[in-house]
């Protein structure tokens, strides 16, 4: 089980959409892929929790988080190996860690807390709250995405994760981001 929640070595760089849902993560992700001509690893809990809610129509239960973790780690050291560049992660374990302890009265697997605080990556984008809200079948909390924002900063800042905060319309974010990942790479 835990080899399958182990990030594997890659010779990228590796930047996470992270924050509240309906924050312009997918969106971001995707666009940032097409300008450094790359790859963006979407997030498997909502492709995970798309189907359970089609099949059975229940929502996500703690027993769903470490299946929901180990897809998403398959899916990001599968595609870190297509780039010698730049890697979009659309979340990461730390961002389901987070969501974890808002939805589960604080709690979290000790074994995908583990791999939340040990799997690295090189930066972060944290995403506002000032994009419209989107409802779709899973998103649930329109009313809490101030809370919801605070635990993704408090998150960052108590694991020391380097972050660079996102707001503004489309283009702005992009732009934001464009300019540290270039420093990056510049570096590498």
């Amino acid at each position: 089980m835990e080899e399958t929640l182990k990030q594997q070595p890659a010779n990228c760089i590796k930047v996470v959409l992270f924050g509240p849902e309906s924050t312009g993560k997918t969106t971001l992700s995707r666009q940032l892929a097409r300008h450094y001509n790359s790859v963006w690893v979407p997030e498997y809990a909502r492709e995970y929790l798309q189907n359970k809610w089609n099949n059975e129509r229940k929502t996500c239960e703690p027993k769903d988080l470490l299946p929901i973790a180990q897809g998403q780690m398959k899916l990001e050291n599968e595609l870190a190996q297509k780039t010698d560049t730049v890697l979009i992660c659309d979340t990461d374990l730390l961002e389901t860690k987070v969501y974890s302890e808002a939805y589960y009265s604080g709690t979290c697997d000790p074994l995908l807390e583990k791999y939340a605080l040990k799997n690295t990556y090189d930066l972060y984008f944290l995403t506002y709250i000032d994009t419209p809200w989107e409802a779709d079948d899973l998103r649930d909390k329109p009313n809490e995405r101030e809370r919801m924002f605070n635990a993704f900063q408090d998150a960052l800042i108590k694991y020391k994760r380097p972050y660079v905060l996102l707001k503004g319309n489309k283009k702005e974010r992009l732009d934001i981001a464009v300019s540290y990942i270039d420093k990056l790479l510049k570096k590498n």
